[in-house]
């Protein structure tokens, strides 16, 4: 380390055409360095720092730890320098975080800086963050993602969306994206008719991606949006947003995640795609909720603004043989000579621990679906470490309970227009698709018995639930009254590891004993009773 810092000395240094500092600590902003001023990178007690003095007036400066410190741009010769926690000059001590803003004579010097900050502040992370460890090994400082989140989770999740064909997948998901004529369920739809909520203010986008819902905000009219993303894309979101001449000036790139970034001001509106499959795979609503509760101003809006669940038990026999099937290869007695039948009940039980991911035919529901609402203006980021859904059906049809049926909607409550974005079957399909969780016992039931269980999902650390399902059926008929529990069965499934049945929604076909249930044939696929609520659901406006 100081090697390899002794051999950037001479391009340690910059001239600045100014520099003013901004305190958070009060109303007012403070110019203490002014015009004519030098940037300086240096290593000082084993950590890398950036200070900045005046050329006439070397000996008032300004020390910025760059372990804690977040370089943003604000044009192209401007830049903004943010620094937590501690910082000190000979003038005075603070322990609170500023914002210096930085003007460059040329937009290629404000280029070279840039590069030096990011590496210097690379360097800086490389040693001494943390504390010291027995064997002398430094151990480095944990944000709340990462101590969360497990490591190769985490490089895996943000290596998936660094590539531009997984954001073309979601871009291409119109129902997300663009406006769909019947339903209207879109972030363009929802962003452009809130217009008012949008002009004039600042947004934050959380998890920015290719940067398109930032530029919907920059269309709406925000005054500046600050597209959050902490993978690679955050460099194509810069392209994407400079090959837009008229909106560019207006959104600020910033590499990072949400729990470890600093903004120069407060969001009045935030704006994400926080949804994985079934509403909470991959964790991201946590940060979408850490977001809100670190930039959002009080009374802010939030698009989404709120999230359901929607639940109901299912019967598809072809789908439970097919799982089942796929056990058999471990029932073989004579495999080139070994008998594999010892491993057939791990088999049978794995493959039925994977969640089903497809379109699903809805006329197959055995009853009403309920819904587990989530606020996300109100939300505890700890309610989501732990999800218990309670379950009560009353059965429509007599037949056999294969799975629970599952699927999500958002709303965007705005000022003007609330839409919501829906996953329901019988709704255009969307890159989420439907989920069923199957249970490797069916259960049996008649028209009228109840159903009763819990679905509870817990949040483990490669960013996805471990899902606990009970499903049972209840007394019924003569002496239904006095309780008890006819068949119970339940299973264990891992939300990270689903089973993508199909990847574009398919007819279906029915076997010759299993026809579509006659008591909800003729209703509506999105409608009343089945795995939504009336056609408010479908996008349009409340």
């Amino acid at each position: 380390m100081e090697v390899s810092l002794g051999k950037k000395q001479k391009q340690n240094e910059f001239v600045l055409v100014s520099v003013s500092q901004i305190s958070s600590s009060s109303s007012d902003s403070t110019d203490n360095t002014g015009s004519g001023a030098i940037a300086r990178f240096n290593v000082e007690s084993g950590y890398s720092q950036l200070i900045f003095h005046q050329e006439s007036k070397p000996n008032d400066v300004i020390s910025v730890d760059l372990r804690t410190a977040e370089l943003f741009r604000l044009s192209p010769v401007q830049s903004i320098c943010i620094n937590r926690g501690s910082e000190s000059s000979n003038l005075e001590v603070n322990s609170y975080s500023r914002a210096i803003t930085i003007q460059f004579k040329t937009e290629k010097e404000s280029e070279a800086f840039h590069c030096a900050f990011d590496k210097w502040r690379s360097d800086s992370h490389d040693v001494h963050t943390g504390s010291q460890l027995e064997n002398g090994t430094a151990l480095a400082h944990r944000s709340k993602f990462d101590g969360k989140i497990e490591a190769a989770s985490a490089k895996m999740y943000f290596h998936y969306y660094s590539q531009l064909l997984h954001q073309q997948n979601m871009l291409q998901d119109y129902v997300r994206t663009g406006i769909v004529v019947l339903l209207l369920t879109s972030y363009y739809a929802a962003v452009l008719e809130n217009r008012a909520d949008f002009t004039g203010r600042v947004v934050v986008d959380v998890g920015a991606g290719s940067g398109i819902l930032s530029l919907f905000a920059a269309q709406a009219g925000a005054k500046h949006v600050y597209a959050v993303e902490a993978s690679d894309m955050a460099e194509s979101a810069r392209r994407l947003i400079a090959g837009n001449p008229s909106l560019r000036d207006r959104i600020t790139v910033i590499k990072g995640k949400v729990e470890e970034i600093e903004l120069p001001e407060k969001a009045d509106i935030l704006i994400s795609e926080p949804m994985g499959t079934l509403l909470v795979n991959e964790r991201m609503l946590e940060s979408y909720v850490i977001a809100r509760d670190r930039f959002l101003v009080p009374n802010g809006k939030m698009f989404p603004t709120n999230g359901r669940i929607h639940l109901a038990p299912f019967s598809d026999e072809y789908l439970y043989v097919e799982i089942a099937n796929k056990a058999l290869f471990w029932q073989q007695q004579n495999y080139y000579g070994v008998d594999l039948t010892s491993l057939y009940g791990s088999a049978f039980q794995g493959y039925f621990s994977q969640p089903v991911v497809d379109a699903f035919d809805p006329r197959f529901l055995v009853a009403p679906s309920i819904c587990h609402p989530l606020d996300f203006l109100s939300l505890k980021e700890e309610e989501l470490y732990e999800i218990e859904i309670p379950l009560s059906f009353v059965a429509s049809v007599g037949t056999r309970v294969h799975e629970l049926a599952c699927r999500f909607d958002v709303l965007f409550d705005g000022s003007t227009g609330k839409r919501w974005l829906t996953t329901a079957p019988g709704a255009p399909t969307t890159h989420w698709y439907q989920l069923r969780c199957v249970l490797s016992q069916p259960i049996y039931v008649m028209a009228g018995q109840e159903i009763t269980g819990t679905l509870r999902m817990v949040a483990h650390n490669a960013q996805s639930y471990t899902m606990y399902l009970t499903m049972s059926a209840k007394m019924w008929g003569a002496g239904a009254e006095q309780g008890g529990i006819l068949q119970t069965s339940s299973c264990k499934l891992d939300l990270k590891e689903p089973y993508y049945r199909m990847s574009q929604p398919q007819p279906y076909a029915w076997a010759q004993d299993q026809q579509p249930h006659q008591q909800i044939q003729g209703q509506d696929a999105v409608g009343p009773g089945l795995m939504g609520e009336p056609m408010q659901n479908s996008g349009v406006p409340l």
